[in-house]
């Protein structure tokens, strides 16, 4: 009980920081478009476009940390953590494909006769970056609390925006400092914030797919993880320890070595004692699974 509390406590987390920016892109995308729209700066609408797809994917995320709190049950006996690294991946591939739309849409309006950019959007483009930096702050601090792919690639939704909308601002002040013939600066700025969002896509993807692959995690750890289990009384040695992460938390599988001269009972209380260690002591791990060997 305590374990699923923990990590119905992670997905709170989780899901309120993804409610707030979901508020957020929700009254941003209605301000940048209508900015855009009257003010003829496409990577303006560019930018609102890409934060009414945030919203999209930021419910996708929200019902994904929710499946992945649930607790184990017949058909899903480690939980459904798997769940969460899913929802990164999807939301990876969207901002990936926004950012191929943005590039493509870009080059059209670069060969489109069109105005220069109207001065007040670049008022608009400074507290469109306030804000994002801060949501981006708020998002990603929380996706690290409880180590959620998805929730951290739904920070650099935030951040993406950011960055387009500062290559929007140099964009549009390029188009306005230079007058006739520079009016399709900030179409270039919007196809640079199309190639920067592709990136971070890819640098949220990857994680996501090696979580659902089992990769092993970060060697600290592993290294925490061998010292507790050490640490345990009557405990000779440990080897073939194995980790992967689950959704919000951790599953061990760990061979340990004992006096071979110890009766079965003694053995099965050492494994006990090195799991409720494990678990104590690193409160992601939700199961630690322990196979007693002969030194």
């Amino acid at each position: 009980m305590k374990k699923e509390a923990i990590l119905n406590q992670k997905a709170q987390i989780g899901m309120r920081a993804v409610a707030w920016g979901i508020v957020a892109n929700l009254v941003l995308a209605l301000v940048k478009y209508a900015a855009g729209f009257f003010g003829h700066s496409y990577a303006l609408m560019a930018d609102a476009i890409e934060s009414g797809s945030d919203v999209l994917t930021s419910c996708v995320v929200l019902v994904g940390l929710r499946t992945a709190s649930k607790a184990p049950d017949p058909d899903h006996p480690y939980g459904h953590g798997k769940a969460e690294p899913l929802t990164g991946i999807f939301v990876a591939t969207v901002l990936m494909l926004g950012g191929v739309m943005v590039i493509v849409q870009s080059i059209h309006e670069i060969q489109t006769p069109h105005h220069s950019p109207e001065p007040y959007t670049l008022i608009v483009l400074v507290g469109v970056i306030a804000i994002k930096q801060f949501m981006f702050s708020r998002v990603i601090k929380a996706g690290e609390s409880i180590n959620s792919s998805a929730v951290k690639a739904d920070a650099w939704h935030h951040m993406s925006d950011a960055i387009s909308s500062g290559a929007a601002f140099i964009g549009i002040c390029i188009a306005l400092l230079g007058g006739k013939g520079f009016e399709v600066a900030d179409d270039y700025a919007a196809i640079l914030a199309g190639l920067f969002i592709m990136y971070n896509a890819w640098s949220n993807l990857l994680p996501a797919i090696k979580e659902v692959m089992d990769a092993k995690p970060d060697e600290k750890l592993l290294a925490e993880i061998d010292a507790i289990v050490n640490s345990v009384h009557l405990v000779e040695s440990t080897h073939n320890l194995r980790v992967r992460k689950m959704g919000l938390d951790y599953f061990v599988d760990i061979h340990v070595r004992v006096n071979g001269l110890l009766s079965v009972k003694v053995g099965h209380d050492i494994a006990h004692d090195v799991k409720d260690a494990v678990r104590n002591q690193l409160p992601n791990i939700t199961d630690v699974l322990v196979h007693i060997e002969p030194a």
